[in-house]
Parts: C-alpha cells; sequence; structure tokens
C-alpha cells in the first residue's frame, strides 16, 4: 500500500516536471524567428541595439539548452516528445541564427554549410544506427561542439572590436567551431561505420 501510494504520489511531480523542460525547449523553439528578425533588422554591423537584443536572446535560448540537459539529468525525466523537441530546438536555434548571420555577411557560408551539413549526415547516421537497434550517446566532442558553436555564434551575433590577423575574434570562434564540428563528425562516423558494412539477415 505505502508503495503504491507513493508512486501515486510522484506521479503528479513528474509530469510537472516533464511540463517544464518542455516550456523551456518550447521557448528555444519561439525564439529562433525572434533572433532571426533582429539580425536581419540590423544589417552587417554589430554594434547596434538590435544586434545587442539578438546576442541576449539567444544566450538566453542557450542558456535553457544546458539547464535543460542538467534538470533532466538530475530530476531521470526523460521522454520520447522531450528529447524530439530538444534535439530540434537545438538545431534550429544554431541553424536559424547561422542563416541570418550569413545573409548580413557576419559568417562565411562555407562555415555554415559545414556545421549544418554535419548536423544532417549525423541525423542520417543516426537513423542508420537506430534501425540496428542502437542508441547514439552524445560523444565529448559532440558536447564540445555544442559549447563552441554557441560561443562563436554569440560572438559574431555581438562582432566588436577590430580585425586581428585579417579577421573578426568571432570569425576566428567561427573557424575553431567549424573544425571541432567537422572533427565530431569524423569521429561518429568512424565509431558507427560498421552500421553500413553489415549485410542484411
Amino acid at each position: 500500500m505505502a508503495a503504491v501510494a507513493t508512486e501515486t504520489m510522484s506521479r503528479p511531480r513528474s509530469n510537472g516536471r516533464v511540463r517544464l523542460l518542455t516550456a523551456g525547449t518550447s521557448l528555444r523553439i519561439v525564439m529562433v524567428p525572434v533572433v532571426m528578425a533582429l539580425v536581419l533588422s540590423a544589417g552587417k554591423g554589430g554594434e547596434d541595439a538590435g544586434s545587442l537584443a539578438a546576442t541576449i536572446l539567444f544566450l538566453i535560448a542557450a542558456g535553457t539548452d544546458f539547464l535543460d540537459g542538467y534538470l533532466a539529468r538530475r530530476w531521470s525525466v526523460t521522454t520520447t516528445l522531450g528529447s524530439f523537441l530538444d534535439t530540434t530546438a537545438d538545431k534550429l536555434l544554431v541553424s536559424g541564427t547561422l542563416i541570418a548571420l550569413v545573409a548580413v555577411e557576419r559568417v562565411s557560408p562555407w562555415v555554415c554549410v559545414i556545421i549544418i551539413g554535419r548536423e544532417l549526415v549525423i541525423m542520417g547516421l543516426r537513423g542508420a544506427v537506430a534501425a540496428d537497434g542502437t542508441v547514439m550517446k552524445p560523444s565529448l566532442l559532440g558536447k564540445w561542439k555544442a559549447t563552441v558553436q554557441f560561443i562563436a555564434i554569440a560572438l559574431a551575433l555581438l562582432r566588436f572590436g577590430d580585425p586581428v590577423g585579417g579577421l573578426f575574434i568571432d570569425e576566428w570562434a567561427m573557424l575553431v567551431a567549424a573544425a571541432i564540428t567537422l572533427a565530431s563528425a569524423v569521429d561518429y562516423l568512424a565509431r558507427f561505420a560498421s552500421s553500413f558494412s553489415e549485410e542484411p539477415a
């Protein structure tokens, strides 16, 4: 009886936590078009109110990503919908902001292609691996990739200072982000290459 009562009491708390995490993820998705609009309205420059507002909103959205992940691990709360929304929100935030930055000539189109292309490749790889019943767990490089991308994008949104060695600080950071992004893709492909060589049963 006591075990049943405890389980019954824990369900509302668990449901409340799931709703809280889903709300944070949904907020991240809603912020994407707002950040993009602010970037496009600000134009090529970075030292204005629009760019500052876009940077603040982007950092808030990125912060909810780390907070959601921390709380989900601490509370041991995961759902299929939550995982889907979380992954989708991250990709939309990074891809949408990068595309807006390319449009105002603050990010190289090649860097944008590398970062977004990597996400598409790994998405396909994840599907192929899942078909075998295997789960692709995030790698250390993958976690670094997300953090460095967020930092590089925030610097590109705010763009300040003078060029160093022919590039702005955010452009150097974006090159580092692209390099780590490529490295993480190679790491995943190397670890799960066997998924493409297995013969059908």
